[in-house]
């Protein structure tokens, strides 16, 4: 296992109880710089003073939820940090739902009920194999292409590509 401690984290999470099991897992592998948010809104607040490693987000929020928390995070041309890793802790699991927040710019999803392994992945997966950022019209954030096809012979991988 990876040594933790030095890490800075956010937590944004509107409800108490899962703030608390959250950064009981972070506090148990010897993370203890912890802040704690309970909706985008503050998160992105907090970033003003703190200079997170990560940012650990919940999907449903008000007024401002984890989609739109990354989004504003990736895009707002005062944004702290349009870098940082964003790890999406949800209850909706649904295809529709994990697409929004690739989209939006997250670079890690772990399902609830959560598990300290199935954080710790996703911990790991930002620090030891970040993805590079990709910036076009529609998309700032990590590159979505989580696999390439060493046998695509050509030089886009899409029709659009190298089109102005």
């Amino acid at each position: 296992m990876a040594d933790y401690s030095s890490l800075k984290i956010l937590l944004i999470e509107d409800n108490q109880h899962m703030r608390s099991i959250v950064a009981a897992i972070l506090k148990g592998t010897g993370i203890r710089n912890v802040r704690e948010a309970r909706d985008g809104a503050e998160g992105l607040d907090m970033l003003r003073q703190f200079p997170a490693d990560i940012a650990l987000v919940d999907f449903n929020m008000d007024p401002i939820d984890g989609v739109e928390f990354t989004k504003m995070l990736r895009n707002a041309p005062d944004s702290s940090n349009p870098y940082l890793p964003v790890v999406m802790i949800t209850g909706h699991s649904e295809r529709s739902r994990v697409i929004q927040a690739r989209d939006a710019g997250v670079n890690e999803f772990v399902v609830k009920p959560l598990t300290a392994r199935a954080l710790l992945g996703r911990l790991d997966s930002v620090i030891m194999r970040p993805r590079p950022y990709i910036r076009c019209k529609t998309y700032f954030g990590p590159d979505r292409r989580r696999t390439s096809d060493q046998h695509y012979p050509g030089p886009f991988r899409r029709n659009t590509d190298g089109v102005i």
